[in-house]
């Protein structure tokens, strides 16, 4: 394959992935080399996550700061370095139903498989964070019908998100499932169920052929459960947003560390890759990746 490939649309689409019967998992990647390394180790999609989008590439809380134009500028670059599906977070679509459905527009474009929309006012806050506030159900059908709209043919999945739970309660936010479900999302998300019970109510009241998303955030409100449980408990899509993105922050803390204190990295050279690995990574003498210029 080239370095990077074309904008395509992807060949395998979600509603395939999900068609197997097998959970479908997406660990959070903010750009072509995270996005790389899921896919090597086996993932069959990714998820571009705007949390990780905020903190790499403007080393800010997500609080509603990251632009519709970084966001699509970030998965235009992933969807063109992986051959897996790319689910991305267009937080609240970026303002009404019209820039919701140039944002779709863009997705389908540039070939991502994927996009979450949330209910949240926007400035939006990170669904495990406090503070946040959602719009009316009426206002928020009006967004998702215009993605569902502006996709046209292609196969993007849309998943409708509703942050209502920890706005107005459970009540509120699996009313809201419901009507996105009747609404036609591909699949509905409930963000922030905060046990195992709240999970399981949000399953039996939405309708069983719906797809739920789980979200595992590492010290998040939620329970944090394998994908196993998860898939048992009737949850089709699970995202691990946060866990590279805390995993790879802890590692070039203790790197950058050891460079200062000890004046040399090599206490921290079992947690690194060797120069030639990163080199077969990112594909150097493999054939099947052409070098620029050749």
């Amino acid at each position: 394959m080239p370095w990077i490939r074309a904008g395509q649309q992807a060949i395998t689409t979600i509603t395939t992935l999900l068609a197997t019967g097998e959970p479908l998992v997406g660990p959070g990647v903010w750009d072509a080399l995270s996005a790389r390394l899921a896919a090597d180790a086996g993932f069959r999609a990714v998820f571009v996550s705007g949390y990780c989008l905020s903190a790499t590439r403007l080393g800010a809380p997500d609080v509603g700061l990251i632009s519709q134009t970084e966001v699509l500028d970030a998965a235009m670059r992933i969807c063109a370095a992986v051959d897996v599906p790319v689910i991305v977070d267009i937080d609240t679509g970026y303002g009404d139903e019209h820039n919701v459905e140039r944002t779709v527009r863009e997705l389908v474009r540039i070939g991502a498989a994927g996009c979450f929309l949330e209910d949240q006012v926007w400035p939006k806050r990170c669904g495990h964070m406090d503070g946040k506030r959602v719009v009316p159900t009426d206002e928020y059908l009006t967004k998702l019908r215009a993605a569902l709209t502006a996709r046209g043919s292609a196969p993007l999945f849309v998943t409708a998100r509703t942050d209502a739970r920890a706005v107005l309660g459970l009540d509120e936010a699996i009313a809201r499932a419901r009507a996105f479900a009747e609404a036609g999302a591909d699949a509905v998300f409930v963000e922030a169920p905060e046990s195992i019970d709240e999970m399981d109510r949000v399953r039996a009241a939405v309708p069983a052929g719906v797809p739920l998303v789980a979200n595992m955030v590492e010290d998040g409100k939620t329970p944090l459960r394998t994908t196993q449980e998860l898939a048992a408990a009737g949850y089709a899509i699970i995202v691990f947003p946060l866990s590279a993105l805390l995993a790879s922050t802890r590692a070039m803390q203790r790197a950058l560390e050891a460079v200062r204190t000890d004046g040399t990295s090599a206490s921290r050279r079992d947690d690194m890759l060797g120069f030639g690995d990163m080199n077969a990574l990112l594909g150097l003498g493999n054939p099947r990746r052409r070098e620029p210029g050749s």
